[in-house]
C-alpha cells in the first residue's frame, strides 16, 4: 500500500529541521537556520515546503492536561452495531464534537474504535460515559480502562532514513 508521502524525498537538512522543530516549536528561524547550516531565507523556504507538502501539519503549544483540570486518561474501546460507511461517518462526526475525546482510532480486532479521553476523576468519567459515550450513534458496547500513570509520552515523530 502506497503512502501519500512516498513521492516526497527528505534530505538530512529536512530531517534536522523536523527534529529541531518538534523539540522546540518556538525556535526562531534565525536560530533554526544556524543549527542546520542554511541561510535564513533558505531555511524558511524549506519549512514552508514541509508545510505545503503536509509533513508539518500545524504548530501548537503542548498543554499539561492536569493543569487544565483533566489529570486522568481513560482508554475506551467502543463496538458499534453496524460498520457501514454512513454509520461510521456519523459516529466519527459526533466523536469530533467532544473536547474531552483527545484521540480516536478506527481499529481492527475486538473493538471498532479506541478512544483516549481525559477526565478530572471517576465521577467526571461517569458523566462523560452516560451523557456522551453511550449517546454516540450506533454504540453497542463500551469497555473502559483507567490509566494509572503515564510512563512515556512523546510528541517527536521519528523519521525513517
Amino acid at each position: 500500500m502506497r503512502n501519500k508521502f512516498d513521492h516526497i524525498e527528505l534530505d538530512k537538512i529536512d530531517l534536522a529541521i523536523l527534529r529541531i522543530l518538534q523539540e522546540d516549536g518556538r525556535i526562531s528561524n534565525a536560530d533554526l537556520a544556524d543549527r542546520v547550516g542554511l541561510s535564513q531565507s533558505a531555511c524558511l523556504r524549506r519549512v514552508k515546503a514541509l508545510e505545503e507538502d503536509g509533513i508539518i501539519i500545524g504548530h501548537a503549544a503542548v498543554v499539561d492536561q492536569a493543569a487544565a483540570g483533566f489529570p486522568d486518561n481513560v482508554f475506551v474501546q467502543i463496538t458499534v452495531e453496524k460498520q457501514t460507511k454512513e454509520k461510521l461517518a456519523e459516529f466519527e462526526k459526533k466523536v469530533k464534537e467532544c473536547p474531552q475525546i483527545m484521540e480516536c482510532y478506527l481499529m481492527s480486532g475486538d473493538a471498532d474504535y479506541l478512544l483516549r479521553v481525559i477526565v478530572s476523576d471517576a465521577s467526571d468519567y461517569e458523566r462523560l460515559h452516560m451523557d456522551v459515550l453511550t449517546a454516540l450513534p450506533g454504540v453497542s458496547q463500551i469497555k473502559s480502562n483507567f490509566s494509572l500513570r503515564t510512563v512515556t509520552k512523546s510528541y517527536v515523530v521519528p523519521f525513517r532514513a
